[in-house]
């Protein structure tokens, strides 16, 4: 009965906690963990597709796809990493894509970024709003980033040559030593994104 009168103690202590956080005095999830939550969903809408969903919108890019292809066979990458600067032999499938970019003037113009390190690429696009999910049906001369480890880190790149049935047809450096073909089912396990060249 008595505390019928008074009020349930749990409810008197929610009143408590609620007046206390409007005054300021306190916060039930506190204000770090909410500008930590904040912080999250930014950063996670900001690995969405920033470019477009209607893959009917993005241009196609033969030219970097054609440079790509004329290197097919190539063992070691030497001429790659050399040229990125290396003294010695590194995981070089960026410097091949790099490489392909520099021959078509897209770094230069700053339509494609310079980079060794898969990341620093994948970076690069979002930063520059040319980043697409791997869900869209890649278009020719996109810039195809993988994540194997599956830990939302980029560990190798290619080129895409096309995108037919719902496989996606690469062209890559550093695949088994080696600039090779590979295929990918569109949107699989592996794929992490892609990166947009605009040829204009």
């Amino acid at each position: 009965m008595f505390q019928l009168l008074m009020g349930r103690p749990w409810k008197r202590r929610a009143r408590r906690k609620l007046y206390m956080w409007k005054r300021g005095q306190q916060s039930p999830l506190g204000i770090g963990r909410l500008a930590f939550i904040l912080v999250v969903v930014v950063v996670f809408a900001g690995t969405l597709v920033l470019y477009g969903s209607d893959d009917q919108s993005i241009p196609e890019n033969v030219e970097i796809g054609k440079i790509a292809e004329s290197q097919l066979g190539n063992m070691g990458g030497k001429k790659f990493w050399k040229w990125y600067g290396y003294d010695e032999g590194v995981d070089w499938c960026g410097c091949f894509v790099s490489w392909c970019a520099e021959q078509c003037g897209y770094i230069e113009t700053n339509k494609a970024p310079k980079f060794s390190c898969c990341q620093d690429g994948v970076n690069w696009f979002i930063s520059h709003k040319r980043w697409f999910s791997k869900t869209i049906s890649p278009q020719p001369g996109m810039i195809i980033f993988f994540d194997w480890d599956e830990n939302g880190i980029s560990d190798h790149v290619g080129i895409v040559k096309e995108c037919k049935d719902d496989i996606v047809y690469t062209i890559e450096g550093n695949s088994q030593d080696m600039c090779k073909e590979m295929t990918y089912k569109a949107g699989s396990k592996g794929i992490l994104g892609y990166g947009l060249i605009e040829d204009c």
